[in-house]
């Protein structure tokens, strides 16, 4: 079973990949359109023969789902429509996984501008091996 992370942005999507152990981060894809967003998405879920989408939902620090976690299912129902069937998505809090990861590369010595490039891709992987590790216990 191959599993994907994303962490969905205004400007950018965070991509983490897995075979069901350890998450990778393959990138971050910058948005244009809407409709290209999803077909890119969608595209490397095809090309790495994706079985199960963990998408990271933003909510409040009181647990509800504000305005930002609201566009993400937006983005997930229209993603599904043109999904092969038997690709799930299911759905991981992401409440400060972008904080986690900035204290990382922080940890790592990295310069602002490398950060700021790699952190949406940083923060997916950290969702999708939350995922993992979730399964896995």
């Amino acid at each position: 079973m191959s599993y994907m992370g994303l962490d969905i942005g205004d400007k950018n999507i965070g991509i983490a990949i897995s075979s069901g152990i350890i998450a990778q981060g393959i990138g971050t894809y910058r948005r244009s359109e809407y409709e290209k967003d999803i077909c890119y998405i969608n595209k490397i879920i095809k090309d790495n023969k994706v079985s199960k989408l963990v998408v990271g939902l933003p909510k409040n620090m009181n647990g509800s789902i504000g305005f930002q976690g609201e566009k993400v299912i937006k983005f997930c129902e229209d993603l599904e429509k043109i999904l092969d069937e038997g690709i799930k998505i299911e759905f991981m809090d992401e409440r400060l996984t972008t904080v986690l990861a900035n204290n990382f590369m922080l940890e790592a010595d990295m310069s602002r501008k490398k950060r700021k490039n790699i952190v949406d891709k940083m923060a997916a992987q950290i969702i999708l091996q939350d995922y993992l590790n979730m399964l896995n216990k």
